[in-house]
């Protein structure tokens, strides 16, 4: 019993460390995700039965569907060494156990803190070290700009969740003006959209129409006041002569030829890259794209229809279960603001394959299992019950008998 509740508490404390290095330090971010896990693993070690939030097992599924797709792709060795990314999903039951109670508002005020100072980088490299243009973009200490925006993105949804949804709404007004700045100063128009799509469904949830007049006069002053190339990046949103939105139309055609050669298992994971030419035409772009700038269609070319009908299932059954812990005190902040990432995520992800960038999905799975562990019973409890009825720590979490 003293064992495990040592395990708790370093792994809560692996578990802080973890979602507050993610935004600096992905070496420094998996050693702790790494201690988490050990702790995690050494303190259910004795229990008759390991609790999962509901939407784990069509995760779950989606991973077994990825490796289907590794055994018959071109490329196997490839394809296996490339699904390890799956063990990042072992997050969720992770998250869940530590994160319990009262640690789940906290976690997320440690992520918008972090992130604010993340965006201050972020800002201090575009006025000062001239990241000020598409070839040189603010990416904080991250390794590249998509996911230092799809980070930011993510986090400004959370201090917008908890501007509208906590009591305490100091903090993330003054974190707000430095997140939007910086996320702006990216040039990421999918991280744009995607927070956009996040806080307008937040408004949307409050419930105050009044709140949807306020984003017209943010887009508004925005383009008063944002510099040129900034504005110059929005407008060409609209530009269907753009090279970017002629590269993301076609990146969709090759998409679609992947999906109709290959609808069971797709090309394999990661051979998007790879096989990308076989499937262009003579009058496209003939460059190569690491892959299909849109979720969905990454998905099922390169793992397949069933792939990605198993991941619709998986955000419905996640977006189901967090619509169902708004009606708790306790998990209203906490759904909202896994409800606003989903959004995000979606959103984004038309134009940006977000769901693959690990640092990404590592603070997406925190975000949104969250909610289920704000609504289950303290771990303390647990342990201190787990010999007696075997009670649920709620209607949603699912128990596995331990082998």
């Amino acid at each position: 019993m003293k064992n495990r509740d040592w395990f708790e508490r370093i792994g809560v404390l692996a578990l802080l460390g973890f979602v507050s290095a993610l935004q600096f330090s992905i070496a420094l971010a998996n050693i702790c995700l790494s201690a988490a896990l050990l702790m995690w693993l050494l303190h259910i070690a004795n229990r008759r039965e390991i609790e999962v939030p509901s939407f784990f097992i069509p995760l779950a599924a989606y991973g077994a569907a990825t490796l289907v797709s590794a055994a018959f792709s071109t490329d196997p060795r490839a394809s296996f060494i490339d699904s390890k990314q799956l063990v990042l999903f072992l997050i969720v039951p992770m998250v869940y156990e530590f994160a319990r109670a009262s640690k789940a508002p906290l976690i997320i005020q440690v992520i918008i803190s972090v992130g604010a100072a993340s965006a201050a980088l972020g800002i201090i490299q575009y006025g000062v070290l001239q990241f000020d243009n598409l070839g040189r973009r603010p990416q904080g200490s991250l390794g590249h700009w998509m996911t230092y925006s799809g980070l930011l993105m993510l986090v400004t949804c959370a201090a917008a969740a908890r501007l509208l949804f906590s009591k305490d709404r100091l903090w993330p007004l003054l974190m707000m003006p430095a997140l939007l700045t910086a996320l702006a100063l990216t040039f990421t128009r999918s991280a744009w959209i995607g927070t956009c799509a996040g806080i307008a469904f937040l408004f949307l949830l409050k419930g105050d129409l009044r709140l949807i007049a306020v984003l017209p006069m943010v887009a508004a002053l925005f383009l008063v006041l944002a510099p040129p190339q900034i504005t110059n990046r929005f407008y060409s949103m609209f530009d269907a002569k753009d090279p970017t939105s002629v590269d993301r139309v076609t990146m969709l055609r090759v998409g679609a030829r992947m999906i109709r050669a290959h609808p069971l298992t797709g090309v394999g994971p990661p051979l998007v890259e790879e096989r990308y030419r076989e499937y262009l035409s003579s009058s496209e772009p003939q460059h190569v794209n690491p892959h299909l700038h849109n979720v969905p269609v990454q998905i099922a070319a390169e793992r397949g229809l069933p792939a990605l009908a198993i991941w619709l299932a998986f955000i419905v059954t996640l977006i189901v279960g967090l619509i169902r812990r708004l009606k708790f005190p306790d998990a209203r902040l906490t759904a909202a603001t896994g409800l606003a990432a989903i959004v995000a995520m979606l959103a984004a992800g038309q134009f940006e394959y977000n769901f693959g960038d690990s640092e990404f999905l590592m603070l997406f799975l925190v975000l949104v299992t969250l909610p289920y562990a704000a609504t289950a019973s303290a771990p303390a409890a647990v342990s201190a019950n787990a010999d007696r009825a075997g009670d649920r720590a709620h209607p949603d979490a699912i128990s596995h008998a331990r082998a």
